[in-house]
């Protein structure tokens, strides 16, 4: 079985030490491929640095909406420039997030519009973060084509925003937050077909039970991708090869 990790953040200093290991050991583990996803100007650098040492990494670059400053418009000029290079397959993460920036959110929908442009002018999809923010994320979406569509990332347990981020073409992608005990994802996986579907870890961030606690990397997208197959009630090899392909399709590999 060969897994796709749609997001990871390699470029995350919680990998200084080990960087080389991880990514390694977990290529041996049969992560074959994964992306390393940036988040401001400084960490889509990383991304781009780290992923090209490796055939198997793919970086995407953007400005989130946790990390809009007052020099964001000259920085998307460098977002943009750096795009255009090889081994950047998206505009990401982008998006918004009303949980940590309630005051700014105006800002947070215009950077996310002007992302997009991007995006759309350099022929990529788009990598979506969006928390307490469906209404404006959707709204947004549907008054502004993505022509290459994108992914929800780690999407929240929310029927209607799957419901219509499926209408607009976009993909689904689930983290490790589909094995935490209380998280009742049952709904929200059942409502992605199997061709919208896609795994993640988010790491070093929102690590799968059974590991709770400790640092997360893309080894452990395969207890995702075990939940799912439980909730799909398929094989966890179709699941494997499902998100694969639906990774490859999207990220136009």
């Amino acid at each position: 079985m060969e897994f796709f990790d749609t997001h990871s953040h390699y470029n995350d200093e919680k990998f200084n030490d080990d960087l080389e290991k991880i990514i390694k050991s977990t290529y041996e583990a049969g992560i074959t491929k994964f992306t390393c996803i940036g988040y401001n100007l400084e960490s889509s650098k990383r991304a781009i640095e780290i992923v090209n040492k490796y055939d198997f990494m793919y970086g995407t670059v953007g400005i989130s909406p946790n990390d809009i400053n007052e020099n964001f418009e000259k920085e998307l000029e460098e977002i943009k420039e750096i795009a255009r290079k090889n081994k950047v397959i998206a505009i990401g993460e982008i998006g918004l997030d009303y949980y940590w920036n309630k005051e700014n959110k105006e800002l947070q929908k215009q950077v996310f519009k002007k992302q997009i442009d991007i995006a759309n002018e350099l022929n990529l999809p788009i990598v979506i973060h969006t928390r307490d923010a469906s209404i404006d994320t959707i709204e947004i979406l549907k008054q502004n084509t993505v022509k290459n569509t994108g992914i929800f990332h780690c999407c929240p347990f929310n029927r209607e925003l799957i419901k219509e981020g499926l209408k607009l073409g976009f993909y689904i992608s689930f983290s490790g937050n589909v094995t935490f005990k209380n998280a009742k994802p049952e709904m929200a996986v059942s409502e992605v077909p199997l061709d919208k579907l896609l795994i993640e870890t988010d790491s070093p961030y929102l690590t799968p039970e059974p590991y709770r606690g400790t640092r997360n990397d893309s080894i452990k997208v395969i207890e995702v991708a075990k939940k799912i197959a439980e909730i799909k009630q398929v094989t966890l090899e179709d699941i494997a090869k499902i998100t694969y392909e639906n990774a490859m399709k999207i990220y136009k590999l």
